[in-house]
């Protein structure tokens, strides 16, 4: 039994086997705010881009399980939130969290 403790995105802890178990785990790795503009989606695609040029996103792409997906959320008070989520295996997503997530910790008001 692989009793290893990871930590979650929302402050929470679970185990290896757990994720062995029940599958990868989905993370949000980035996100964008966008105003209110006529047409996000295509406004939206140069800041993605952008963070898929970064050390991250290269990171991210290259070792998620999938394909990494963006989602559009409204945002009461700016317009639109998007998010890029990331599906990781335990190995990858201890290295992830180690490296970027408590960097994200302090944008995760968005």
């Amino acid at each position: 039994m692989n009793d290893t403790i990871l930590p979650l995105p929302n402050g929470d802890f679970t185990t290896v086997e757990h994720i062995e178990k029940h599958g990868p785990l989905t993370v949000v790795c980035h996100k964008i705010r966008m105003g209110d503009v006529e047409d996000p989606d295509l406004f939206v695609a140069e800041p993605i881009w952008q963070w898929q040029q970064t050390e991250m996103g290269k990171w991210v792409m290259e070792n998620a399980v999938q394909e990494p997906l963006w989602q559009r959320t409204i945002n009461d008070s700016y317009g639109w939130t998007y998010s890029i989520t990331a599906k990781l295996s335990p190995k990858n997503y201890t290295y992830w969290w180690i490296k970027w997530g408590h960097e994200l910790d302090s944008k995760r008001k968005l």
